[in-house]
Formats: C-alpha cells, structure tokens, sequence
C-alpha cells in the first residue's frame, strides 16, 4: 500500500523559504511520477510541481518556476520541494501526490491532479505579508 506523508510546511514571513519533504514507502518508486499539488481556500487544486523518479526530469508551473526546486533522494525514498522567494499568494495545503503510470507516459509529465493516484495527507504553508 503506498503511503505519502508530507512534512515541513509551517509559517514563513514573505521573501522566505520553505523546505517541504514527502516520505514514499509501500512500493518501488522507480517508475512514477511525483508532484506537488496546493490548495487555497476556496481555490481549486493547482499543480506546482512534478519529477519523473527514475531520470529526474522536473515541470513547474508558471507560478513557481525560478523560485520552486523539486527533487528526490532515492535512497531515502523521499521528495523535496525547495520554496523560496514566498509570496503571501503561495499560502495554502501542499499534497504530496504519486502517478503509478509515469514512465509510461513518455517525457510528458502530468499536471492534472485526475492521473494522480496517491495522495498525502497535505501540509500547511502560510506565508505572511
């Protein structure tokens, strides 16, 4: 059973950073797609981030490119997104999220939360003015 916990969000002052990690154990990861999905109040789910495990190829959204890093370590079965440069509009709940079929899909990598299978629990950013 594939498990996805997120940790590190937290409260930061804009212009700050953030360190967001999401542990991935139950399977091997080598095939999928891993991303970052946040949601603001009242907002839609929004795509942040996404790497293909096995070569480490990244996508960013628009929003978040040149200020957002995403990453793995394969030894610790872990993904990182690295946030600086915060901006109050960054604030909402980052989920974690794992695409089974990611080496399958070729050099896409999806930003539609619908291909996304597993899900964490989310953790809280906040980022104040």
């Amino acid at each position: 059973q594939v498990q996805l916990v997120e940790s590190g969000g937290g409260l930061v002052q804009a212009g700050g950073s953030l360190r967001l990690s999401c542990a991935a154990s139950g399977r091997t990861f080598s095939n999928y797609t891993m991303a970052w999905f946040r949601q603001a109040p009242g907002k839609e789910r929004e795509f942040v981030s996404a790497i293909r495990w096995s070569i480490g190829r990244t996508y960013y959204s628009d929003s978040v490119k040149g200020r957002f890093t995403i990453s793995r370590d394969n030894g610790k079965n872990t993904v990182y997104l690295q946030m600086n440069s915060l901006k109050p509009e960054d604030t909402a709940v980052y989920y974690c999220a794992a695409d089974p079929l990611g080496s399958i899909r070729g050099d896409y990598l999806s930003a539609n939360y619908v291909e996304y299978d597993y899900w964490g629990q989310g953790t809280q950013v906040t980022v104040s003015s």
